[in-house]
């Protein structure tokens, strides 16, 4: 479960941004995850509870904004919802693609006090 690690990366980046504002408290965060990303939203649902207590994003209100997987077939330039990282192409069958979005795993934004 790569989940933990990644949330434990999430508070590493909020402490490090309430350090730099001056501030203890987060009240909101705001993340992108992308549906090609490998990250399993309901995963790192259930880790988050335990691994943010004690820290910064404790009391903090989380948002996750879900990012649908787009690719371009590098045969016949056909941009494509993806579902999963080894979809092909719908107009050719090709299975050269380009990922255009949906690897994101960002924190967007994060509101302090």
């Amino acid at each position: 479960m790569h989940e933990l690690s990644i949330v434990m990366g999430i508070v590493k980046i909020a402490e490090d941004e309430t350090t730099k504002a001056k501030s203890n408290t987060v009240t909101r965060i705001e993340l992108e995850i992308g549906t090609l990303s490998g990250v399993e939203i309901d995963s790192l649902n259930f880790v988050w509870g335990s691994a943010v207590k004690n820290t910064v994003l404790e009391k903090a209100e989380k948002q996750i904004f879900v990012i649908e997987g787009k690719g371009k077939c590098a045969d016949c330039d056909t941009v494509f919802t993806m579902k999963k990282i080894y979809d092909c192409c719908p107009n050719c069958g090709s299975n050269f693609k380009g990922i255009l979005k949906g690897k994101e795993l960002r924190v967007k934004a994060l509101e302090v006090i």
